[in-house]
């Protein structure tokens, strides 16, 4: 009777564990990693600026709270390699785990996974997280026709499951010229709509475009301001824009642009002292008249 008993009390067991298996069916395995042994992708689509966003930052530092990232990246094993992996998706926590020095969690896809394959899931996993600037994406795009991983645009867009015409637009942002990118505070800023705008201008007076470039070059205009005085208008402003003023990782106030272009800086009460507000009051009229000169 107790080897009985014993024997319904392991059945009973088993049966519980064949439960919780089923839950985890089809799951990828997961395990903390050391960073090191993981590079990024040959496709990686991040912009070195991406890593020197506020947003990144605040990344960087939940995972510090956290002791790690709670969402896994995915990684695929290298061939000729054992023991080192590259990201599917991802490259933003691991960047992070890697410059804290702390391990990332990691799920590993153990089955076979092509280029094409990897470049299609990463895609998915940033639209779907709405987590690449316009012009990551183009770059994205751009480097995978150029080797030939997708022979057209068109095939392209219908392995990624996008419209052709999404795929026209991220290639218009990746595809403007160096000197057209440098005239903005960053390229995360440039939008598809920006990009569409300069191509159209580009095309009906190319040299005069390029021409006023080499009068934006140094300054750190708002992205509708540079699209304006590339295409030589006016600027107008569908609405009122907030922006952070930082320096060196710190908020010291914020920028507020009206509808009409109108422009109010409001500081931070602890930011100033009395001894540095002529410096500021000077540096204030300095910057308006390199503007008013442009």
């Amino acid at each position: 009777m107790a080897f009985r008993g014993q024997i319904q009390h392991a059945e009973s067991e088993m049966a519980a564990l064949r439960e919780r298996l089923n839950q985890y069916e089809g799951s990828l395995p997961t395990r903390k990693m050391d960073p090191k042994s993981i590079r990024p992708s040959r496709w990686a689509n991040r912009h070195g600026a991406s890593f020197a966003t506020s947003e990144f930052a605040g990344l960087k530092a939940d995972i510090e709270h956290a002791g790690g990232n709670v969402q896994p990246i995915l990684v695929r094993p290298l061939k000729d390699e054992a023991g080192q992996f590259e990201i599917v998706f991802g490259h933003r926590r691991h960047r992070a785990a890697l410059e804290l020095g702390i391990p990332v969690l990691t799920s590993i896809w153990v089955e076979e996974m092509g280029d094409a394959a990897l470049f299609a899931a990463m895609d998915r996993e940033n639209r779907e997280r709405a987590d690449l600037s316009n012009y990551e994406q183009g770059l994205m795009y751009q480097r995978a026709l150029e080797e030939q991983l997708f022979p057209t645009q068109r095939q392209l867009a219908e392995a990624l499951g996008v419209s052709h015409t999404w795929v026209r637009k991220a290639l218009l942002v990746a595809q403007l010229p160096p000197a057209v990118v440098a005239c903005f505070r960053s390229p995360l800023e440039i939008s598809f709509r920006h990009a569409e705008q300069i191509n159209t201008a580009m095309e009906k007076d190319r040299r005069g475009v390029l021409k006023r470039v080499e009068k934006l070059r140094g300054h750190s205009l708002a992205p509708a301001m540079v699209v304006a005085r590339l295409l030589d208008e006016k600027p107008g402003f569908e609405r009122a824009e907030k922006l952070d003023v930082e320096a060196e990782g710190r908020t010291l106030g914020s920028l507020v642009r009206a509808k009409n272009g109108g422009i109010t800086i409001a500081l931070l009460p602890d930011v100033l002292s009395n001894s540095n507000q002529q410096v500021l009051e000077a540096a204030i009229g300095n910057a308006l008249r390199r503007v008013q000169t442009m």
